[in-house]
């Protein structure tokens, strides 16, 4: 008896020391793992593939959580108040991290800050860096190249223009889509544009993207000398001297819908997406995020080489010169009231995923991320078709993209609300006047 304890004092010995040694049973596990709040519900599999993957070469244990659709904000919250909580998490542009700047870390000395090739996109505060941007995407009107040439092959159509090349202003862009409409069952489409999604949670297409256009009009009004997005968050007002152009573009997809403005409250972005990618309509307005939708459609008809886009014109003076929309809102932070331990893992995780040729690789096939970092070759785009018509864009000297200043609006209130008028101004119950009181109110009460 006295042999079996005496061996039992010795294995719990040799059980405390060899915890000592590792940083205390389990703890150093807990230490240096990394656990990352993802915002994109549609890349949820390319990351817990890729956390599985850095497991494997590096031993060190990713955890991948995905908010749903639209409850980002909610979930932070919640696992921010933790005590096993997120060390990578994600801020929405300069009003996110204003919203979080308790939590995020001062990166400016990791080797992730020195791979951006735009130091200036990082969000900066006092000197320190706090949140880095880790994809460029763009959106505008995506249309099948396919269709178009249908109709440009017309006999009987009753326009001028012979490419989408000659669409270059609102005017020539109602032209077209106003004619096709007449011309809609020889196409062998629903109607040219898909459905103006307007359910609650699922209209940020306008509310957000549509409304940033007159809004960047207007800001970059304000101070030519300073950012846009800058001089929205200084507003304290709005004149929304763009109206009638935010009602023109809207009432073209509307008007021209695959479907029946007192049905538009039930669409959602899927119903729109799938609507393109089974050939039934001719364009949508969305970004490159939307090729994962689009390609992942069962019964898709639309071919990769006929995805091409436009910019959106809404007939503001001078717009033959502007290209797509480009910005991000997608900005990656570092919780700074985690352990110096998971701070480093979090890291060195993120640097491996856009230095290393396994990380680069799930980025560019899988994530189909247009990045800012210098770490990825100019033949390192994805490869799909929007994520080259947003380079193609870029790249276009003779054009100037329309950055994203919605990331400069009060609050999803402020954007919540416009939604709830457009859905009525669509069925009728309100004018478009209506709406545009909302968006000027609505802004100087919020801006208090």
């Amino acid at each position: 008896m006295f042999k079996k304890r005496v061996l039992s004092f010795i294995l719990a010995l040799i059980s405390i020391i060899t915890c000592l040694s590792l940083a205390g049973c389990g703890e150093k596990d807990n230490a240096a793992q990394v656990y990352f709040l993802n915002f994109k519900p549609e890349s949820a599999a390319a990351y817990e593939e890729l956390a599985q993957k850095y497991e494997e070469e590096k031993g060190i244990k990713v955890k991948v959580v995905t908010a749903a659709a639209n409850t980002y904000e909610q979930t932070l919250k919640s696992e921010i108040a933790k005590t096993n909580a997120p060390t990578i998490f994600q801020v929405n542009g300069p009003i996110g991290y204003d919203a979080w700047d308790d939590y995020c870390l001062d990166i400016k000395d990791s080797q992730l800050y020195s791979f951006l090739s735009d130091k200036s996109l990082a969000i900066m505060d006092d000197g320190g860096v706090y949140a880095i941007p880790y994809v460029v995407e763009g959106y505008g009107i995506i249309y099948n190249n396919d269709i178009l040439n249908k109709y440009f092959a017309l006999k009987d159509r009753q326009t001028e223009i012979n490419s989408t090349k000659e669409i270059k202003n609102f005017e020539s862009l109602k032209t077209v889509v106003e004619d096709m409409t007449k011309h809609k069952d020889k196409l062998g489409i629903k109607g040219v544009f898909a459905s103006t999604s307007l359910t609650t949670g699922e209209d940020w297409r306008w509310q957000t993207h549509l409304l940033n256009i007159p809004l960047y009009y207007e800001a970059s009004q304000i101070n030519k000398d300073t950012d846009p997005t800058l001089n929205l968050l200084d507003a304290k007002n709005i004149e929304y001297k763009y109206s009638k152009n935010f009602e023109n573009i809207f009432d073209l997809y509307v008007n021209n819908s695959s479907t029946a403005k007192t049905l538009l409250g039930s669409k959602s972005v899927a119903d729109s997406m799938a609507e393109f990618a089974l050939g039934e309509v001719a364009m949508v307005q969305n970004g490159n995020w939307a090729w994962s939708q689009i390609s992942g459609v069962k019964g898709n008809t639309v071919k990769a080489d006929a995805i091409k886009m436009l910019p959106i014109y809404t007939g503001i003076e001078g717009e033959e010169s502007q290209g797509i929309c480009v910005g991000t809102e997608n900005y990656l932070a570092i919780n700074k009231n985690s352990t110096k331990e998971q701070q480093k893992a979090s890291l060195d995780f993120l640097e491996w995923l856009f230095s290393s040729s396994t990380g680069k690789k799930y980025v560019t096939e899988e994530l189909n991320f247009i990045t800012p970092f210098n770490t990825f070759n100019e033949d390192e785009l994805p490869d799909d078709p929007l994520a080259r018509e947003i380079s193609r864009y870029m790249n276009d000297n003779s054009l100037k993209s329309i950055p994203w200043v919605f990331t400069a609006m009060p609050s999803e209130n402020y954007k919540k609300s416009i939604g709830s008028d457009l859905l009525d101004y669509v069925q009728g119950n309100k004018t478009w006047d209506d709406v545009r009181k909302t968006i000027i109110d609505k802004w100087k009460d919020e801006s208090k």
